[in-house]
């Protein structure tokens, strides 16, 4: 592993990375993010979560500066002080309902206030909503391609959270535009961020920043993406990441 520059902002991604597979914070990971705050670096969650999903692991880690949440649609300065917000056209989340719908899929629908999850009415007027992202869970692969071939004929970003899952955001809203933005607000640029994370949604973070990291269970794509491989989120693979980089400090 070479660190090529200072590290003053360490990104991480929480499902699969972040966390284990209880959705705990472990301790050792909360003992080299202690280390790494102490050695005067940002810690900034970066998630596919909204705000509301991520509160208590920032309690648990004394965290209050910058996040970013639904994949970059939002980005936080401090608890409750939402600073930046992408949401969909109209016409976009129309398209999305109705694909929804003819491919009877599950899905999941993040607006400004609500989470839905497979319950939208029918009748339901769309343009009430302030719609941030929207995501398919498919196990069939043949039908998976098709639908990511449908949706990239739009205006669209196309990720995942996991190998059987698409993401969907407005196209150029994602972790590494979001995270660009926070550097650009601390006067540091993403040469000094090291990225962590396990999926598709993390890629455009890892790619973009100094150290960009993946996770020992990562998707291959995503490892094929980093600078180094650190071990899985059931091995403590952040802080063993953080303390490469605060052993090269």
């Amino acid at each position: 592993m070479a660190v090529k520059r200072e590290i003053r902002l360490i990104a991480l991604d929480m499902d699969g990375t972040l966390l284990n597979h209880n959705q705990e914070i472990t301790e050792e990971n909360k003992k080299a993010i202690k280390r790494a705050k102490e050695s005067d670096i940002q810690i900034v969650i970066s998630t596919g979560r909204p705000f509301q999903q991520i509160e208590r692991y920032m309690d648990e880690l004394n965290l209050s500066s910058f996040s970013v949440t639904i994949n970059g649609s939002e980005i936080w300065e401090s608890r409750g002080k939402l600073i930046e917000q992408h949401l969909f056209r109209q016409e976009q989340i129309e398209r999305l309902w109705k694909l929804a719908n003819i491919h009877n899929l599950t899905y999941w629908a993040i607006t400004e206030e609500e989470i839905f999850h497979n319950n939208i009415p029918h009748h339901m007027d769309l343009s009430k909503y302030k719609w941030l992202k929207f995501g398919f869970d498919i196990h069939d692969t043949n039908l998976r391609n098709m639908i990511i071939e449908e949706l990239r004929k739009d205006d669209l970003e196309v990720t995942n959270s996991s190998p059987t899952n698409l993401e969907i955001n407005p196209l150029g809203i994602n972790k590494g535009s979001a995270l660009e933005k926070v550097c650009d607000r601390l006067g540091f640029t993403m040469d000094h961020v090291m990225a962590v994370g396990d999926s598709l949604n993390d890629i455009s973070m890892i790619k973009k920043a100094g150290f960009g990291v993946a996770m020992g269970n990562a998707q291959d794509t995503v490892k094929n993406a980093a600078d180094w491989t650190t071990a899985t989120n059931e091995e403590n693979g952040v802080a063993k990441a953080i303390y490469e980089v605060l052993g090269s400090c």
